[in-house]
């Protein structure tokens, strides 16, 4: 954990901005994976962790705006728990690591908000997404399951959005960390990929690297020769020669920042030159959106620029034709990247996102596209030192997608649809690198930079 008093630093922020009511957090449950005792490897919520630090089940937490006083809800462990678990500090030991001095049991959670509810006070709540939670709320608050989220507080979520994305010194460090241990799962990749091996193997090596550095991987992997399925988590295939490999993947660390790249390699080894040139398209975006990032820049921005490499690429190789510019202004090039630049990350790989998209990329006065493609960006407002966000252009070619706009001629001013026959076993291809905002521009997170040149991807991968 961090120290005691940066969490209670952090609470006291977000309760200055809340002038009344209570401030519930709940922390998650355990999830049975096919039986209650055999669960899913268990994670705590990231407000809950980013507030009061403890990463165990069976928590909730409560500030009073009005007096401050903060409580946290647990039970400590009983004898039949420390045969299974061993001896475990009490809960009072641990409230007081984090800074907080009172601990009642979980059991009177229920009544204590059922008091303040009574006395006319707002109960202030997250958006949840687990349902355990859902449940609990349902039952202390009656509000209907289909209410829950629309229902939550709308002061809260902004001022746990405005804390947690400008990331603290020691949050750097640990994102710095989780890039350091992606980069070895990616690398180590790189270096044994040949045809004839399964996609499979692959992913077991490089879940193995982020659990022995870290507690898993902060998504679950994607990794396939079919990578003009943007989530694809099909892992069966072998190897083959002339296919593009894309590999999307990043680590948690032990106290769960995240880390997020990608990376696209032939899997012979060799680019063919069909494949060179588009690769070179995005690797350019890549670059020039990370050219751009800074202080005062809204990341639209940047996504519509690298939109344009993007567009202006395929453009001189016939794939597009037309005016670059007016293409994207149309979301011609969507077809293409139908995706957004990238997204915030921090204790979650899309940070803050079960508080709802529009609060965390979005504000009142830089509102969602509703336009194709650009309605998919997660994060389009501007950028602040301390920010964290990925950037991923993306090339794909989509079959069906492709004959659906031929078929409704959409964008045909700006589409060759006769030239995307020779690209429809091509896949796709997508480039991402992890970036904190600086006070005058930003840096790459991690040690190191993954291999991002066409030239430099075939050396690492022909070298042992």
């Amino acid at each position: 954990m961090f120290s005691k008093e940066g969490y209670a630093n952090r609470r006291l922020k977000l309760v200055s901005g809340i002038k009344s009511g209570i401030l519930l957090f709940t922390g998650n449950s355990e999830v049975g994976m096919n039986y209650p005792s055999n669960t899913y490897r268990f994670r705590q919520d990231s407000s809950f962790l980013y507030f009061f630090g403890l990463g165990e089940p069976d928590l909730a937490a409560v500030i009073d705006a009005e007096n401050r006083e903060e409580i946290i809800f647990g039970n400590d462990v009983s004898i039949d728990d420390i045969i299974w678990m061993g001896p475990q500090p009490a809960m009072v030991d641990k409230a007081a690591g984090v800074g907080v001095k009172k601990v009642l049991p979980f059991d009177q959670l229920e009544g204590f908000i059922a008091k303040n509810k009574s006395a006319g006070r707002k109960i202030h709540y997250l958006p949840p997404y687990r349902d355990a939670t859902k449940i609990l709320l349902n039952k202390m608050l009656g509000i209907s399951f289909g209410d829950l989220k629309q229902s939550a507080s709308e002061e809260f979520i902004k001022g746990v959005v405005a804390l947690r994305e400008i990331k603290e010194a020691v949050e750097i460090a640990e994102m710095d960390k989780a890039a350091d241990i992606g980069y070895a799962m990616h690398y180590t990749a790189m270096k044994m990929v040949k045809t004839g091996i399964v996609e499979q193997e692959l992913v077991g090596i490089m879940e193995g690297i982020s659990i022995s550095n870290g507690t898993m991987p902060s998504f679950p992997i994607i990794l396939s020769q079919n990578g003009e399925t943007l989530h694809n988590h099909s892992h069966h295939q072998i190897l083959t020669d002339g296919r593009l490999l894309v590999i999307d993947a990043g680590a948690e660390t032990n106290m769960h920042y995240a880390s997020d790249f990608t990376r696209t390699l032939p899997a012979g080894g060799k680019f063919t030159q069909m494949q060179r040139d588009i690769y070179t398209i995005v690797s350019t975006a890549n670059n020039l959106a990370i050219d751009m990032i800074r202080p005062g820049i809204t990341y639209r921005e940047v996504h519509l620029a690298a939109g344009k490499i993007l567009a202006q690429g395929l453009i001189n190789l016939g794939i597009m034709k037309g005016n670059a510019d007016e293409a994207v202004a149309a979301g011609a090039h969507a077809l293409f990247m139908p995706h957004g630049l990238g997204h915030q990350m921090g204790l979650d790989v899309h940070d803050m996102e079960d508080l709802g998209e529009n609060y965390v990329g979005y504000d009142n006065v830089h509102v969602r596209a509703t336009q194709f493609g650009l309605r998919s960006l997660r994060m389009g407002k501007v950028l602040k030192p301390g920010h964290v966000i990925t950037v991923e252009p993306g090339c794909y070619f989509i079959p069906a997608l492709i004959e659906k706009w031929k078929s409704e001629n959409i964008n045909s001013d700006f589409i060759n649809f006769d030239k995307l026959t020779d690209y429809y076993q091509f896949g796709g291809i997508r480039l991402e690198d992890d970036i904190l905002v600086t006070e005058k521009g930003c840096r790459l997170l991690g040690a190191r930079r993954l291999p991002i040149t066409a030239d430099d991807v075939e050396r690492e991968m022909s070298e042992i």
